[in-house]
């Protein structure tokens, strides 16, 4: 689709503002799809965590996978869910202030209590069933049928979260503590649960213990044919740029570095360098400091002033 965008809308030689702010509609973000769902059908997974992912179904274990960001821990569970033909995702994105409960359930004490009082005996159905909202694992148990439930970064909870869920996640049954109801999930829909985790830090033995464990490997190879199978996005680009734009990526992965980048950086680096083409030189300097949007790749400060100490050596 053709479009007006010319890529350098902020121009320190051009005088004055944007002639036309218009242009904003056009910006190129607006008419790709990044979503999980969409990636879900080009994500390359390899052989040892498809595995991974067949082991944890037959045994109807948790899958924890770990691994630095941007190797597609969370894109694995859509993938899941794709080969499944299970979609939507039920995503549960882990908070530093999350419960166990947030899991479950929420009941609506401050509605509850103002409807109580507002209200003369009699006048409105007080039961408390009707304060109760569903959260993301009893919407995975209340299903009909088998549903893939994302635990997304369960490291940045408190300690204790991964503890409370023991039972929940082991057993697919809790109670509702303010009605007394039971809810357990029949043993054929039982739900099938990814978690991820960056591993900043150790999780308790007990809930590791009840999970089947990945660990998600930066491999060039994989890497190579994750860039194959999202070619597309990268047209502009001939195959020789492509490649070396490849090798440079790996090449930076060689050096000492505080944050390497992965395959989520490298992605988004080459889909600028095919909307920008013109815009830097078309062969790729060896000096890596000097490759062009290097903030797409490096996101510590320290590693891209290591970059040119090293050239001054």
């Amino acid at each position: 689709m053709e479009t007006r965008y010319p890529f350098r809308l902020i121009d320190g030689e051009r005088r004055g503002p944007l002639e036309d702010p218009s242009l904003l509609l056009e910006r190129p973000f607006l008419s790709v799809d990044t979503s999980f769902a969409a990636d879900a059908q080009r994500f390359v997974s390899g052989e040892d965590l498809e595995q991974a992912m067949n082991t944890a179904l037959a045994v109807g274990e948790p899958l924890l996978l770990t691994g630095e960001p941007g190797v597609g821990k969370t894109q694995a569970a859509y993938y899941m869910a794709w080969k499944l033909g299970v979609e939507p995702v039920i995503h549960f994105q882990v908070k530093s202030d999350s419960t166990a409960l947030d899991l479950l359930y929420h009941f609506d004490t401050i509605r509850y209590f103002h409807d109580a009082h507002r209200t003369s005996p009699g006048e409105l159905d007080l039961s408390k069933e009707k304060y109760i909202e569903q959260r993301s694992l009893w919407e995975a148990m209340d299903s009909d049928r088998p549903r893939v439930l994302l635990i997304d970064e369960i490291d940045k909870a408190p300690r204790d979260f991964p503890n409370d869920l023991l039972y929940e996640l082991d057993k697919m049954e809790f109670q509702v503590k303010e009605t007394g109801k039971i809810i357990r999930s029949p043993r054929e829909l039982r739900p099938i649960v990814v978690i991820t985790s960056n591993s900043e830090r150790r999780l308790p033995e007990p809930f590791l213990r009840r999970c089947v464990y990945h660990h998600i490997r930066f491999e060039d190879g994989l890497v190579r044919k994750a860039v194959v199978a999202r070619r597309d996005e990268f047209a502009a680009l001939s195959e020789g740029f492509l490649k070396l734009s490849l090798e440079r990526f790996l090449a930076l992965r060689q050096r000492n570095l505080r944050k390497l980048p992965a395959t989520g950086e490298l992605l988004v680096w080459l889909r600028v360098l095919a909307l920008a083409v013109g815009s830097y030189p078309e062969e790729l300097a060896e000096d890596l400091s000097q490759l062009p949007y290097l903030g797409l790749l490096l996101k510590d400060h320290q590693d891209i002033e290591s970059l040119g100490e090293r050239k001054e050596q």
